[in-house]
């Protein structure tokens, strides 16, 4: 097993608590990992003025890999998340999402296994926007007067979609190589080209165009959005693979992830050509941080994505069987999947949770 240097970037909140569980799991699955810890969150604007230090993303363009806890952005001071600053300063254009239902995790079904694969650096979340009764808002509303596009409010917030052939041709063919890699059977890219036929339907065109490359290896299909999630919600065995941009696969992947028991079980990376950074996709919950009730299994799960990332098949396997073990027994879970579950058996502290996957890693 090789040795592989990871920057790691606790968070704040029940960041430090989850990425403290993550550590001893990753130790006790065996894989060799020396951690370059950088700070990131509102914790670092008394210090640095910014709660992502330049210092932090030099860290992780040194390493190549990080895997991040959850990190709160500060309220009413002007700086963007976090994380999209990550995204769009190292190019992280996939957003990864597994969705595997755990036995015991309190999940509607128990038979969900798909891949939600999110465009990162465009549509609505693009941040181009102008905020209503400014020049440029006034600007673009005489435009599409002008050029007989539509009427648009005077008193309107405009907030621009752009949907790109390069963003869509990388996230599609990604979505492709990614089923290939891990014998997945099937792509399914989800849209709205039947109402936004320029944005959307230049989504779903590109995809059909890389659908193509991959016919007799990978099959494909499309659904529209709205009747995705409701087919999601009555039967989600049925997808496999799924692609989307960025707003809905944001949507979809929180939808997906109520389905298996919530976010506290949800691991996702954001992955570029360079860099990879590995996170749990909840929040923060400064209401129980310091109190060990914090359920750590989703930076766990996301620590073995890593895992993966690095070659390190074996000791990723080990940490999901360890998980299941746990979860599967039922005896040692944190009180989110207790509530969740209806359980009357007394919550395990965070540190009791990991103790249990540290003995079944053990075995």
């Amino acid at each position: 097993m090789a040795r592989h240097t990871v920057t790691l970037i606790p968070g704040d909140g029940i960041g430090v608590e989850t990425s403290a569980a993550m550590q001893r799991v990753v130790e006790a699955c065996g894989a060799e990992i020396d951690w370059e810890i950088a700070e990131a969150g509102a914790h670092c604007l008394e210090t640095e003025g910014t709660p992502l230090p330049d210092s932090t993303i030099e860290a992780v363009k040194r390493n190549k890999v990080a895997i991040k806890g959850p990190i709160t952005t500060p309220v009413g001071t002007g700086f963007r998340s976090v994380n999209v600053a990550l995204r769009k300063t190292l190019g992280l254009y996939v957003c990864l999402r597994p969705v595997v239902s755990l036995p015991g995790a309190g999940g509607r079904y128990d038979n969900v296994d798909l891949v939600i694969v999110r465009e990162n650096s465009e549509d609505l979340y693009a941040g181009v926007e102008f905020k209503e009764g400014s020049e440029g808002a006034r600007k673009l509303i005489d435009l599409c007067t002008e050029e007989g596009a539509g009427t648009i409010r005077p008193d309107s917030g405009i907030s621009v979609k752009p949907i790109s052939v390069t963003a869509s041709q990388d996230i599609v063919r990604y979505a492709f190589e990614y089923a290939l890699k891990h014998g997945r059977k099937k792509v399914t890219a989800a849209h709205k080209a039947n109402i936004m036929k320029y944005s959307d339907g230049l989504f779903l065109r590109v995809a059909h165009e890389v659908a193509k490359e991959y016919e007799g290896r990978v099959d494909f299909d499309d659904r529209i959005i709205d009747a995705f999630c409701m087919n999601m919600v009555t039967d989600p065995s049925q997808f496999d693979v799924v692609v989307f941009p960025n707003l809905y696969g944001d949507i979809a992947s929180d939808l997906a992830a109520g389905l298996v028991g919530g976010l506290g079980i949800a691991p996702g990376a954001n992955i570029g050509k360079e860099y990879a950074v590995f996170e749990a996709v909840h929040g923060s919950a400064p209401n129980i941080a310091g109190q060990n009730k914090a359920n750590p299994t989703a930076e766990i799960l996301s620590a073995a994505m890593m895992l993966d990332h690095l070659g390190e098949l074996e000791a990723a396997a080990r940490i999901r069987r360890a998980v299941t073990e746990v979860y599967a027994a039922g005896e040692c879970l944190t009180g989110d999947i207790r509530n969740l579950t209806g359980s009357d058996k007394p919550a395990a502290s965070c540190t009791e949770f990991t103790d249990a996957l540290v003995a079944a890693l053990a075995k």
